[in-house]
């Protein structure tokens, strides 16, 4: 199971902030929007929880139904346990409160892929899950491309 490369990893997280971003736009406005003032106290630490949870389903919901995010999908990445298989979803919610508390933690998490022997985030390893390239990059690796010569050829 080949790993993604670091520079694939971070251009699907700039995606993955996008995508995440507009989710939480959204499921911000759904409160916000219906109160007569500003957010203040134990309002506003509700919000912030209220919008990790969205997060958590976010990403949770994703990673069970096909290991993939939107993000994940385009850049042909995909989180599996360490054996290959599907990720449960205890697993999932632990992955997802590691990768908060590692990017919380000035991005230690994510940085831990700079010196991991297998390029693996800090969260995966503890996990005990992993990210892979997706079947088809391996399939266009193995052509002389990076994926998108096999998926035009497929579709012809």
């Amino acid at each position: 199971m080949p790993t993604p490369s670091l520079k694939r990893r971070l251009a699907c997280l700039v995606y993955e902030a996008l995508s995440l971003l507009a989710v939480l736009f959204i499921a911000g406005f759904a409160v916000v929007g219906l109160q007569p003032e500003p957010l203040a106290g134990w309002g506003l630490w509700l919000h912030r929880t209220y919008l990790l949870a969205v997060a958590g389903g976010y990403f949770i919901w994703f990673w069970r139904h096909g290991g993939q995010t939107l993000a994940m999908k385009t850049w042909r990445i995909r989180l599996v346990r360490i054996d290959g298989g599907r990720i449960g979803l205890g697993q999932a919610w632990l992955r997802y409160l590691l990768a908060v508390l590692g990017a919380l933690l000035g991005g230690f998490g994510f940085l831990w892929a700079l010196w991991d022997r297998e390029r693996q985030f800090l969260h995966d390893r503890l996990a005990g899950t992993r990210l892979i390239l997706d079947a088809l990059v391996g399939l266009g690796a193995a052509q002389g491309d990076q994926g998108g010569a096999a998926e035009h050829h497929q579709g012809q």
